[in-house]
């Protein structure tokens, strides 16, 4: 009998791995905050290939998610454990061949099968804990909805470490919605060796596009925010912390996954040098 699943752990029926395979659907609330870091900062996380975005090169935006997500058949939505996560993620703009693009350097979530399934399309996801204020159907003092004079806050802590935390008080509708995480995203999926003499050449190098589709977005509130990094043992994120902080954003996005684009073969430019 052979071994079955898209990831680890494979096994008879195929039912074990931890990322069933694509399609993937996602839908998730979103907390943004478009700010800026020390440029230097942010060129110094850029995968090659990347260059400084020249007019405005520490552009960068921090995004609080609270996500659900399932596979083809949709089984996961009833069993909420598979399905629901949260994260929060730093992206930085630079220009890739003279196209604006997003590189995310840093990102936490909350469950194991988001980590694995981030690995696989490259994000650097760690485990982390993940806290957003929820909104509901009720105009209550305990749900603050999408009104003026909400405030929406959200934190990321690892290791028993606080690592970010934020906040937007909404002012109205938005006629743009955020604009440093809105260019093309681009990541570096790695994988490393652990045979002798080879650690320092991995089996999988590559720079990728992501690619989605069926996109779908609600209306998009902004406000005023508040963001901050904080440095912790064993992370480097802090050196991004905001030197200016713009608007924050609040809104409701999905989209489905099947497909990425391999740009640029690092592995490969390795082994022929």
């Amino acid at each position: 009998m052979s071994l079955n699943g898209y990831s680890l752990p494979r096994s008879p029926l195929g039912e074990a791995n931890l990322v069933p395979a694509p399609p993937w659907h996602y839908v998730g609330d979103f907390l943004v905050i478009d700010y800026w870091a020390d440029p230097e900062a942010v060129a110094a996380v850029l995968p090659p290939g990347l260059e400084p975005l020249p007019d405005d090169p520490g552009a960068c935006a921090a995004l609080f998610v609270d996500w659900q997500s399932c596979s083809d058949g949709g089984e996961e939505l009833t069993d909420p454990s598979r399905s629901q996560y949260k994260e929060f993620f730093v992206v930085v703009n630079a220009l890739l061949d003279g196209e604006q693009v997003t590189t995310c350097p840093y990102i936490w979530v909350d469950q194991d099968f988001a980590l694995a399934r981030g690995w696989v399309q490259g994000f650097p996801k760690k485990l982390g804990d993940i806290w957003i204020t929820r909104a509901f159907d009720l105009n209550v003092t305990a749900a603050p909805g999408l009104a003026a004079g909400s405030r929406i806050g959200g934190t990321c802590s690892a290791r028993g470490r606080r690592l970010a935390e934020g906040c937007v008080t909404l002012t109205g509708p938005s006629d743009g919605g955020p604009v440093h995480n809105d260019a093309p995203l681009v990541n570096v999926r790695y994988f490393p060796r652990l045979a002798a003499g080879r650690h320092e050449s991995p089996a999988v190098h590559e720079l990728v596009r992501a690619k989605s589709y069926d996109r779908s977005i609600s209306q998009v509130w902004e406000g005023d925010a508040e963001l901050e990094l904080f440095a912790a043992p064993g992370e480097e994120h802090a050196a991004l912390a905001p030197t200016r902080v713009g608007k924050g954003y609040r809104f409701t996005f999905a989209y489905t996954i099947d497909d990425l684009e391999s740009v640029r073969s690092y592995a490969a430019e390795e082994v022929s040098s």
